[in-house]
């Protein structure tokens, strides 16, 4: 796998391990039990654009090499439509050859369909990420939910942000995370996979990110974070909990910073305000308000189990069938570093149009 990052800025440090280290979290085994048992060690040798340790300002080409290949686990599959999987339409976007004619349903079936590809998002985002380090711009997600089991949101008791660094799930909650693991147990005893939930805040953003119609700073996280293979949902803020609130219950009062000056050239000031609530995960309007974004994206369970299973051949014929192989169970923890990678790619792109177009307008180190 490899990717090109194109438009980071000269002078940045980054060095291989800032890349691999945000691969270990993805690579196979981090949930122990419950993904995948492919060895991959995920080692990402950087071919251009940097030099003694800083970022030249030209294209940065990474690779992954992968070493633990097993094809022939797919050869039971090559005529059959795995439920869940996208073989009925990558066949009806690009049509298949053969089998034995080529690699094309190889790709089809197991390239930029599969997880691996993800691996290139998080070489990409690890650079995003080390640029918006240096502007104090933080990414954190963590698991929210799995197979229905929700742990404690951010303000509810229960909830300890420190704990996912205590079980492989990164669950923010003791409890909830003990209650997952014994549901996850249950499930591949049975054969079977869970969904789940990933919720993520962004901190230190300035505001004025994102465009009010096109380009909303919402549209353009959605469409990074749908991107993710698996990916069925996402909200910011309440979410899809808005619908069922007043305007009274949901707005956002503004809330002043002592000392603040009103006037219509205090630009850096507007900037810092802050709310009283943040129901609208820190973008009104399509634009970053300086407040946390927040949203949640969720998950469908992997495809790929052992259960039986009916579907039919390419001739149309019906069958039975269980996928054999290495799968995860469930996609989380290791989604977590690609829903990262994925807004941090967004935000870098963002920050630098700010620092360009807007930034010049603020008194503010952006």
């Amino acid at each position: 796998m490899g990717c090109v990052v194109d438009g980071c800025p000269a002078g940045l440090s980054l060095c291989t391990e800032d890349i691999a280290g945000e691969l270990k979290r993805r690579r196979p085994g981090t949930g122990e039990l419950f993904s995948s048992s492919r060895s991959e060690e995920d080692v990402p040798e950087i071919l251009s654009g940097v030099f003694e340790g800083k970022t030249l300002g030209t294209p940065i080409a990474i690779i992954i090499n992968n070493i633990d290949q097993k094809p022939g686990d797919y050869d039971e599959l090559k005529y059959l439509y795995r439920p869940g999987h996208a073989d009925w339409t990558w066949e009806a976007k690009y049509g298949f050859p053969d089998w034995k004619e080529g690699i094309l349903s190889a790709i089809a079936r197991t390239g930029r369909s599969s997880g691996r590809e993800t691996a290139a998002r998080v070489a990409a985002g690890a650079v995003a990420k080390t640029f918006l380090t240096a502007h104090g711009i933080t990414i954190k997600s963590w698991t929210a939910a799995v197979a229905g089991i929700e742990a404690p949101q951010p303000g509810e008791a229960g909830f300890n942000l420190e704990e996912t660094k205590n079980n492989p799930l990164c669950v923010p909650c003791k409890k909830t995370a003990e209650q997952i693991n014994a549901k996850l147990e249950e499930l591949k005893a049975a054969g079977d996979s869970a969904g789940c939930l990933v919720a993520c805040r962004i901190n230190g953003l300035p505001a004025g990110l994102g465009e009010p119609v096109f380009d909303k700073l919402d549209a353009l996280l959605s469409h990074a974070i749908l991107s993710i293979g698996a990916c069925k949902g996402i909200e910011f803020g309440t979410g899809f909990t808005v619908a069922a609130l007043t305007g009274l219950s949901n707005n956002d009062v503004p809330a002043l910073p002592p000392n603040y000056a009103m006037s219509t050239q205090n630009n850096a000031a507007k900037a810092s305000a802050t709310f009283k609530s943040n129901n609208s995960g820190g973008i009104l309007g399509g634009i970053s308000n300086g407040m946390e974004v927040f949203f949640r994206a969720a998950f469908k369970p992997p495809p790929s189990i052992a259960a039986e299973q009916s579907t039919i051949d390419r001739s149309g014929n019906p069958v039975r069938m269980a996928i054999h192989g290495r799968h995860d169970i469930c996609l989380a923890p290791r989604v977590l570093p690609v829903v990262e990678a994925m807004a941090a790619l967004v935000i870098a792109d963002l920050l630098l149009q700010f620092r360009q177009n807007i930034g010049k307008h603020f008194q503010t180190s952006f």
